[in-house]
């Protein structure tokens, strides 16, 4: 797990598993590989180095290892919020637990307890955790962020922590979509097909780190504080993704045919 130390102010500091370390600079390398990465904005000093949510859209399959790529330039290293499926997996999963990162099973008795479990971990260690409010890849047509879930927002107002939102733009275009569930070697040749002509095609993948989302105003204790967090964390993060795709904004020039475009947005400017 992860190790405290302390930086030159005395203030205390989390040093990754050497597995997330390693994972980190591959991911790197592999995202300079495929294009460019453009990071904006940052973590301002008073955050770091205490609890913090992050909480980004999520436009595709390779959007992750853009993030991880981004929070490693900033110096920051994030923990995940992940879905059980993705820790049960063979090999990547132990590496994912090895490396820190929490649990959720949406809809199964367990959520309750590993949502106590994340606010425990929120409130006592000093590492950002990222999550994703949306729950998947957004099925908008033009790719703006959906409606999403209220979890991370009752996650910050539960643990009373920052909210940091993240915005990104670009990562759609290194590896399409693909399908809902891989059942056979057929499903994987679009990811494989997209994935591999990337590094010619060299797409931009932009990053922005808001200003902390001001949840000041919300009462947790209040019915409805979810959903009037949530709000305002889509708001920002919506607000942020504005001027990274100002020359794209009714639907992306990169047209990927798998993705489902079955949901509007009610966060579209």
């Amino acid at each position: 797990m992860f190790t405290l130390h302390h930086d030159e102010r005395g203030l205390p500091r989390r040093r990754p598993p050497a597995i997330w370390r390693t994972l980190s600079a591959l991911d790197t390398g592999l995202v300079h590989l495929v294009g460019r990465l453009r990071v904006t904005g940052g973590i301002p000093a008073k955050l770091r180095g205490r609890p913090l949510l992050m909480a980004a859209n999520h436009i595709g399959v390779f959007d992750a290892l853009v993030l991880i790529a981004a929070c490693k330039q900033l110096g920051i290293a994030p923990r995940f919020l992940l879905a059980g499926g993705l820790l049960d997996a063979p090999v990547l999963g132990p590496a994912l637990r090895a490396s820190g990162h929490l649990r959720i099973d949406r809809g199964k008795a367990t959520a309750v307890e590993q949502f106590a479990d994340a606010v425990a971990a929120m409130r006592t260690t000093p590492s950002p955790i990222i999550v994703y409010p949306e729950g998947r890849i957004s099925h908008d047509p033009g790719l703006w962020p959906e409606r999403g879930k209220t979890g991370a927002a009752r996650l910050a107002l539960a643990a009373d922590v920052p909210v940091i939102p993240i915005s990104q733009w670009g990562a759609h275009e290194a590896v399409y979509w693909g399908t809902e569930k891989v059942e056979g070697p057929a499903d994987l040749l679009p990811l494989a097909r997209s994935g591999l002509t990337a590094p010619l095609r060299r797409p931009t993948f932009k990053v922005h780190f808001g200003a902390p989302v001001d949840l000041s105003g919300v009462e947790p204790e209040r019915p409805g504080a979810g959903v009037r967090a949530h709000a305002k964390i889509m708001r920002a993060i919506t607000d942020g993704l504005i001027p990274l795709r100002r020359d794209e904004p009714d639907k992306p020039r990169f047209h990927d045919p798998t993705r489902p475009t079955d949901t509007l947005s009610p966060w579209r400017p």
